[in-house]
Parts: C-alpha cells; structure tokens; sequence
C-alpha cells in the first residue's frame, strides 16, 4: 500500500502561481511513477502531468505544458507540481496517483490520495 496526500491548494488570481505536494508513506515510494491529475466540476478527471521513478521523464498535458513542471525528492517522498500563470480554467480538484511504470492513463494508477482544490479567479 502506498498512502498518498496532497497540499498546497487554494485561491489563486489569474497569472499567479502555486506549487502542489502529494506526500507517499507506506512501500517504497522510490519505485513509482508520479502522476498528477485534475477534475473540475461536472468534467471527468483528466490527466495533468507524470514523472518516472527517477525523475528523468515527463509527460504533460497539452494544456499545461509550459506552464506546469512536476518534480520529486524521493529522498523527501515528495512529489511536486509547480503551476505557473495559471487561468480561471485550471480551477479543478488535484490529484496525485502512483503506479509502476510512467503512463498518461488514468485507470493504470493504483494509488490515489484524497485531492487538494485549485481555484483560479479571473
């Protein structure tokens, strides 16, 4: 089992920036790739970003690709999802999920935490 919670959600305006955490406690945090996803209001939850056990590959959404950047510290078991210039349409609730092996597909990730909310005001 992998336990996973984010933070760092909350109020945002347009154009600012916030940095998300998803903290993993349980089996080795160091052997899954990260993923963050998001779900707005009435909308299905839609892949943002992932990152390899390592941290040497990345994929992102179309739609935050240049704006958002994942990390992690697998020292700290801490993942991240730094989120610049951000717009009302990135309001949504974040989750970060775990899974074996770096994928863009939602039903792959085994491991989900509870979610933190993003709101961007315009």
């Amino acid at each position: 089992q992998v336990q996973l919670v984010e933070s760092g959600g909350g109020l945002v305006q347009a154009g600012g920036s916030l940095r998300l955490s998803c903290a993993a406690s349980g089996r080795t945090f160091s052997v899954y790739a990260m993923g963050w996803f998001r779900q707005a209001p009435g909308k299905e939850r839609e892949f943002v970003a992932a990152v390899s056990w390592r941290g040497n590959i990345t994929y992102y959404a179309d739609s935050v690709k240049g704006r958002f950047t994942i990390s992690r510290d697998n020292a700290k078991n801490t993942v991240y999802l730094q989120m610049n210039s951000l717009k009302p349409e990135d309001t949504a609730v974040y989750y970060c999920a775990a899974k074996r092996g770096i994928t863009t597909t939602i039903h792959e990730y085994r491991y989900w935490g509870q979610g933190t909310q993003v709101t961007v005001s315009s």
